[in-house]
């Protein structure tokens, strides 16, 4: 539906040039969605993917197995889209303070999302609402390290930005002017908060979404809070009790249609496209991590079915198995902590998940060796590669 320009423009001057910033009208769009029968069925699809997703906590042996890995892939995935260059395995080998492969500043912008995420769900755990004092404090999180520490961490910005292109005049796209930033997040709160409307939550995260990113409140980090409110949000309603949706993968697999929908709901409010593509989105990334999960469920089976016949060390094998599922890359010291296990009997054990090529160690020294469950980290990995 072709319901025209969704805000209006303002002239304003920044950088020594005066351009045309977008000021988006709040939310719910007018006229309200037009709820096709395809699109209708994509959003009901959109939420069976979500509850079999939500599943995978029964699916899994212990869900946090599956979860601390693929938050952290979530968090590379999310700011590879940025631009740092930290891979899987350097997060975990930077976790376990251990050099990663990349810049140090690469990787704890990375860890900064993984923290963020966490602050986010234990203050919604609290009782506390999705609000815009949640968001400030999410962002003084995830930029409080690493490049973003000097972009005003938690504050709404108070100059003009702008999104493509190398200075205001030729850019992509003009978010708000900073004297409208607060009003066009005081209704985002609103909306958040169903007024002056509820809307059913898929929906819900669909538009903020979108109105998020056209507002662009912050210096930096927009577009990783941008993507990580979808999850929160919908921890938040208990669509999921775990925060397993992250759509930076698709996003950035289809990066071009994801940009060209952005900009045509702006100027002819063409939301519908938007939300097919949306819930495209949901079903096929939805349907991934719970693929994701039986492979590493059929891998922990298969590995365990290898390591039982060895009689008297499979025991301890299984416990270092097991905490590697956890963490997949690991010291022999995290191992005897993680474990309770002596460090001689972790070493004999690394030995044998060495010969059994099940692990692979990381390092040539003989002090503070590093292994990795490569098989994990390798179906961890499937489909990260950026085109």
């Amino acid at each position: 539906m072709n319901r025209g320009l969704q805000g209006r423009y303002v002239s304003t001057s920044t950088a020594g040039e005066t351009v045309h910033a977008y000021i988006p009208a709040p939310l719910p769009p007018h006229p309200p969605i037009d709820w096709t029968p395809g699109l209708s069925r994509k959003f009901e699809e959109a939420m069976l993917a979500l509850g079999r997703l939500d599943s995978v906590s029964t699916l899994l042996p212990d869900s946090s197995v599956f979860l601390y890995t693929y938050v952290r892939k979530e968090a590379v995935l999310s700011s590879m889209i940025e631009g740092t260059q930290s891979s899987l395995s350097d997060l975990l080998l930077f976790e376990l303070d251990q050099l990663p492969g990349v810049p140090l500043d690469d990787v704890r912008e990375v860890s900064r999302y993984v923290a963020a995420l966490n602050r986010g769900l234990e203050l919604l755990a609290d009782g506390f609402p999705l609000s815009l004092r949640l968001i400030r404090e999410l962002h003084n999180v995830l930029l409080s390290e690493g490049r973003g520490r000097d972009q005003s961490p938690g504050e709404f910005r108070r100059s003009q930005n702008w999104i493509g292109g190398t200075r205001p005049g030729n850019a992509v796209f003009v978010p708000p002017p900073p004297e409208h930033i607060l009003g066009c997040m005081d209704a985002l709160e609103l909306f958040l908060h169903n007024k002056p409307e509820p809307s059913p939550v898929l929906l819900k995260a669909a538009l903020v979404h979108v109105q998020f990113e056209t507002i662009h409140p912050f210096l930096d980090g927009n577009g990783r809070l941008g993507r990580l409110l979808i999850t929160l949000l919908l921890c938040d309603q208990k669509v999921l009790r775990k925060p397993l949706l992250y759509l930076s993968l698709y996003f950035n697999t289809h990066r071009r249609q994801y940009y060209e929908l952005l900009n045509s709901i702006r100027l002819t409010g063409e939301w519908e496209a938007w939300l097919d593509f949306f819930a495209e989105a949901v079903i096929v990334t939805a349907t991934q991590a719970v693929q994701t999960a039986q492979q590493l469920v059929d891998l922990r089976k298969k590995d365990h079915e290898r390591i039982t016949p060895l009689g008297r060390p499979a025991a301890s094998m299984i416990r270092i198995h097991d905490a590697l599922m956890q963490h997949p890359i690991a010291t022999a010291s995290s191992l005897v902590r993680s474990t309770g296990l002596t460090h001689a009997t972790v070493n004999k054990s690394l030995a044998h998940l060495q010969q059994l090529g099940i692990v692979q160690e990381l390092t040539a020294g003989k002090r503070n060796r590093v292994f990795s469950y490569s098989e994990y980290i390798g179906i961890m990995n499937r489909g990260t590669e950026l085109p």
